[in-house]
């Protein structure tokens, strides 16, 4: 449990985005550098958690830390290890839902129509191959911001949507929520899997082999979470086998996706390099989230994106 900060100055740290000292402005405020003074902070770093760590321990006064990210597993080890210290941890969770879904509706239907294979083409061969997203059986594994937007965008679709999560708590737009524990009967239904969970140590390689066998076969699969939450190399297998009718990636395992890996040739098969939030995006949506939780530590409202410190996200 973590008590509400009290307000003060609040560092940006290694970013020139003027938009991101405008958002604390707009909220009332005082953007400073770091100092003893400091009780908010906002990280933007390209770095890990290594060189925050360093920081917080020269500055145990900042109250309030806000990530950059929508997940938070690059600072995980972080987390764990300031998880009592009274802090209250914000990322930016929800705030990036919209080109995400977006992105996954993207990936599933070039993925269904077959357009990794078409695309590639160099002549004129008909078939008949291709599907529609229309009526199909989905199941989406995680419950947060991406699959709320999501479910908006698949309903002129009329979709039958189960959702996978930790709790089994109904999520709007969905005909069922599930909890992990029946994800491998979810799958037995699914036309369509996207996978938008964020990566804990409970969700690190969760759809395997035993998930891809589960799957019917034909069936398709989106992430656009984390690389690591999909075993690679079940991922390979199952398409070079035909049993997965397909994939659409924007997150790899490993990441970068190295040149002449098995995934950039694989049968009905999109990778994009993680592009599904660009900062064209991703910025203006950024400084939305700073300045609503620079409101919150100033003591306007609640704080948004809360890390949940116990369930690692």
């Amino acid at each position: 449990m973590t008590s509400a900060p009290t307000g003060g100055p609040i560092a940006i740290v290694a970013d020139t985005e003027p938009r991101f000292a405008a958002a604390v402005r707009s909220a009332g405020g005082e953007v400073a550098p770091v100092s003893e003074a400091t009780r908010g902070l906002v990280w933007t770093h390209p770095a890990g958690e290594a060189e925050l760590e360093q920081l917080l321990q020269r500055h145990p006064a900042i109250s309030w830390v806000q990530l950059p990210w929508a997940g938070v597993d690059a600072f995980a080890g972080l987390l764990r290890r300031h998880s009592g210290d009274g802090r209250t941890w914000t990322s930016a969770k929800g705030s990036y839902a919209q080109p995400v879904a977006e992105h996954a509706l993207m990936l599933a239907l070039a993925v269904l129509r077959e357009l990794p294979r078409r695309i590639r083409a160099g002549e004129w061969a008909h078939d008949e191959l291709g599907r529609t997203l229309h009526g199909a059986r989905v199941v989406i594994v995680g419950g947060g911001g991406i699959t709320a937007e999501l479910l908006r965008l698949l309903e002129p679709f009329g979709v039958h949507a189960t959702v996978v999560r930790r709790t089994d708590a109904a999520v709007p737009g969905a005909a069922r929520t599930v909890t992990t524990a029946r994800l491998l009967d979810a799958l037995a239904e699914a036309d369509v899997v996207v996978v938008t969970a964020a990566l804990t140590e409970e969700t690190r390689g969760l759809l395997g082999r035993e998930a891809f066998v589960a799957m019917p076969r034909g069936a398709v699969l989106v992430n656009v979470a984390r690389g690591a939450i999909v075993d690679t190399g079940e991922l390979v297998a199952a398409l070079g086998s035909g049993r997965l009718g397909g994939a659409g990636l924007d997150v790899t395992d490993p990441e970068p996706l190295p040149a002449g890996h098995a995934l950039w040739t694989a049968p009905n098969c999109i990778v994009t390099p993680h592009v599904a939030d660009t900062d064209d995006m991703t910025v203006p949506l950024f400084a939305e989230r700073i300045a609503a939780n620079t409101r919150a530590f100033l003591g306007d409202g609640a704080f948004v994106g809360v890390v949940d410190l116990e369930a690692g996200y």
